[in-house]
């Protein structure tokens, strides 16, 4: 249920974007409607949908740098977010400097390393317990 759970939010991802990128800016910034997007922004939001989506759909176990990188990258979020808060925003925002972060931005990006490391161990263990269930059930009839 999970691994389609985000899979599904990879897609959607993909798909708009932007919706996304609103959210995120309403939980982690003071003065969202001030902030000023560059325009590949939208591409990273869909290329981490599409990392999503690929490791969570291939249901294969061998490491592969994206495993590696999105690993990386949620480790570094749950025990150090503030590096990565930082050098997002420079990269997503052309006012980054302007911007004021909510005092719940480190749980959230904490949250999001949470879900990284989620989807890498699901797209190791290829199945879901509900899943294997479901083999062992069709196996059985």
């Amino acid at each position: 249920m999970l691994r389609r759970l985000l899979i599904a939010f990879g897609i959607a991802e993909i798909a708009k974007p932007q919706p996304v990128i609103d959210a995120c800016e309403r939980i982690a910034l003071e003065n969202a409607e001030d902030a000023q997007i560059r325009p590949w922004a939208l591409w990273g939001a869909r290329l981490e949908g599409a990392l999503f989506v690929w490791l969570l759909a291939r249901r294969k176990s061998e490491w592969t740098p994206t495993c590696v990188l999105l690993a990386a990258a949620g480790v570094v979020l749950v025990f150090v977010p503030q590096p990565i808060i930082n050098q997002s925003q420079r990269l997503v925002y052309a006012n980054h400097d302007e911007l004021q972060s909510k005092p719940w931005v480190k749980p959230a990006a904490r949250l999001l390393g949470v879900v990284y490391l989620v989807v890498v161990a699901l797209s190791k263990t290829g199945t879901e317990p509900d899943d294997s269930a479901d083999a062992a059930g069709d196996g059985a009839a």
